[in-house]
């Protein structure tokens, strides 16, 4: 593979169900695919597992009762407010339903014009025309729906998410507003349903005055009445069946490093493991950020550690070799490559490089190989991801 790059491979298994023994089934599976591609496992590969078959073989689910009883027991029942839920059937709805168990009544502050991944209810265009500043307006559902009426159906599900979460929800109140201290007007108690800003949301509304402020990781971070669990509790939990969700997996660190040492052991090569949820990418047509896991990968074997450290070849190319073409260029390039500093922190020449962490990186493509449908692909191998130009 000298005059080849990175490249990446669904590896089509078995479906995984609970029990299963998911590191022999991994192996056959990567030298079944090996076999008929006519392909090796290499030294410095990298094999990324999603977490949803981790999770499945693991068992790792609830039921909406064990979060309702959770909610309940952590709040105690009566009026609770929730801020900032994402717009998801698969991610939300399920969790929507067993947090309004827990309670009396629901009251549900949502985000607009878009909610934390980028799912809009409206348009920020549609704030400007009608004279909304998003930045500082808080509205009650009528005032929301006396300006915006019904411009509020999602546009690539065609669901609209004030109606669906008041069915889901029962006895609730929504309201609209980006000021997470606006739901103390309606409770004292507060579940904060974002996931990337949960800390800074949950800080404001403390300090503003709660009574109670829990986060999504503290529903479901121990076992209720024999659920699943996970250090992340709900954060990352996928609707499983019409009364359960499937959790993140737990135990990864040592899943992981397991893989790799039978993965050692029955091939002989020392090969990079991890696993992956949701990619961290932008959807540049509709604009929805897909990370809605709290992380990308919440496990990684020591060799995806650390941001990439490259040289931008173009810029080598037309600044310090400009004068060079053919095999000179190559030849002075990949000297340049093999040389370089290992840390290009504030160089010009490495000006562009992406600076994310590897595993970041790798979770991400991993992620957009193996799809979210129907692939069959849970298992994802990556090769040459560590090769450079200068590589022989």
């Amino acid at each position: 593979m000298k005059n080849t790059g990175v490249v990446a491979r669904g590896i089509v298994t078995p479906i995984f169900r609970q029990g299963d023994d998911i590191i022999n089934m991994i192996y056959e599976s990567l030298m079944s695919a090996a076999n008929d591609g006519d392909f090796e496992i290499a030294e410095g590969d990298i094999v990324g597992v999603t977490e949803a078959v981790v999770g499945r073989v693991q068992g790792n689910y609830a039921t909406l009762e064990q979060i309702s009883n959770d909610v309940r027991t952590k709040f105690g029942g009566g009026t609770l407010g929730i801020v900032f839920p994402i717009l998801s059937r698969n991610r939300f709805s399920s969790v929507l339903q067993g947090i309004a168990g827990g309670c009396d009544k629901l009251i549900i502050q949502l985000s607009y014009p878009q909610d934390e991944v980028g799912n809009k209810l409206v348009e920020l265009q549609t704030c400007d025309e009608k004279g909304v500043d998003p930045t500082h307006d808080s509205f009650t559902e009528k005032e929301f729906r006396d300006i915006f009426g019904m411009e509020t159906v999602h546009k690539f599900t065609g669901v609209d998410y004030i109606e669906y979460y008041k069915e889901i929800g029962g006895s609730c109140e929504i309201v609209f507003s980006n000021d997470p201290r606006h739901i103390l007007k309606y409770s004292k108690n507060v579940l904060c349903c974002d996931i990337h800003t949960r800390r800074r949301t949950q800080k404001l509304i403390q300090n503003a005055g709660a009574d109670k402020c829990l986060c999504l990781d503290d529903i479901l971070c121990k076992s209720v009445d024999g659920s699943g669990y996970s250090e992340y509790g709900l954060l990352g939990s996928n609707k499983a069946t019409d009364d359960s969700v499937k959790l993140f997996p737990i135990d990864t660190d040592r899943f992981v490093h397991d893989l790799q040492a039978e993965l050692k052991k029955r091939v002989g090569v020392t090969v990079e493991v991890m696993v992956y949820g949701d990619g961290c990418f932008k959807d540049p047509m509709g604009g929805i950020w897909e990370l809605a896991d709290p992380v990308v990968s919440p496990a990684f074997t020591s060799g995806l550690a650390g941001t990439p450290n490259e040289l931008k070849i173009k810029y080598i190319a037309d600044n310090d070799f400009a004068d060079l073409s053919g095999q000179e260029l190559t030849d002075n390039i990949r000297e340049r490559i093999k040389s370089k500093k290992s840390n290009l922190v504030g160089n010009m020449a490495s000006e562009g490089t992406t600076p994310r962490r590897i595993h970041d990186l790798v979770g991400s493509l991993c992620d957009l190989v193996s799809g979210s449908g129907d692939r069959g692909t849970p298992v994802v191998l990556v090769q040459n991801y560590f090769k450079n130009y200068a590589s022989e």
